[in-house]
């Protein structure tokens, strides 16, 4: 089926559940058999690939501005660390993100979005330190082994790529999609283009995919960094 990765970026007519601010965002993917992600992923959802490859992210990023579309931020849930292990799919024509797992240092966060959003969040440990343009992430899952340190610089302003791309592949998408038992959902989400810049990794340990069974991957992974974003999530629908 032919995937349209255009008008998926187009704006929701109706209001936004949330508004969020994503940044110092670190998009690290590596290629990976679709064989291998089959098994974690609803038979209904098409396995996004590109160039005959499916990938495989794990993304560390920093929250703030977290709030319902219409009030003000709730003291306490309006900023933390979030990391999440990613692939992408489609279903009728329709691309986005499926997450494997999702990591948050907020408890009162990681409850909210695994009732309302089917989302598999788990509550960690985490930390962000910042010294000129190098980022030091640490993340820590309570009472699992699943973690990730690393330590990346900060690199040049990458252009706006092209459609066809593989950096719009990997990093344009404007949904997400859930399941609870057999029901599928979708969330729409929005935000400006990413304003991408390249990165290089300095050091990198990490359980994160290995956590779910799957094996590491192979070679060095290809990076992206973003410093910010604004971004509004609508609520999930039923399929």
């Amino acid at each position: 089926m032919s995937v349209d990765r255009l008008s998926i970026r187009k704006r929701p007519d109706s209001l936004p559940l949330m508004h969020q601010n994503w940044g110092k965002l670190l998009f690290m993917h590596w290629r990976i058999e679709e064989r291998v992600l089959r098994p974690l992923i609803p038979a209904a959802l098409e396995i996004d690939t590109y160039d005959g490859s499916a990938w495989i992210a794990v993304t560390p990023f920093t929250m703030w501005g977290i709030r319902a579309y219409f009030l003000p931020p709730i003291p306490g849930t309006s900023a933390f660390h979030e990391l999440n292990v990613r692939t992408y799919v489609h279903l009728n024509g329709v691309p986005g993100v499926w997450f494997f797992s999702l990591d948050a240092a907020n408890a009162l966060a990681v409850w909210g979005a695994r009732l309302s959003y089917h989302l598999p969040y788990h509550t960690a440990e985490m930390s962000l330190e910042q010294k000129g343009k190098t980022i030091e992430y640490s993340s820590q899952r309570i009472d699992s082994p699943a973690e990730l340190h690393a330590t990346w610089s900060i690199g040049e302003a990458l252009p706006e790529p092209e459609p066809e791309s593989l950096q719009f592949f990997l990093t344009e998408r404007y949904c997400l999609y859930a399941a609870q038992g057999d029901q599928l959902y979708r969330a729409r989400i929005f935000h400006a283009p990413w304003s991408l810049q390249s990165a290089t990794l300095l050091s990198l340990h990490s359980t994160m995919i290995e956590s779910l069974g799957l094996p590491t991957p192979e070679g060095e992974p290809l990076l992206h960094y973003a410093e910010e974003i604004a971004v509004d999530i609508w609520s999930l629908k039923a399929l």
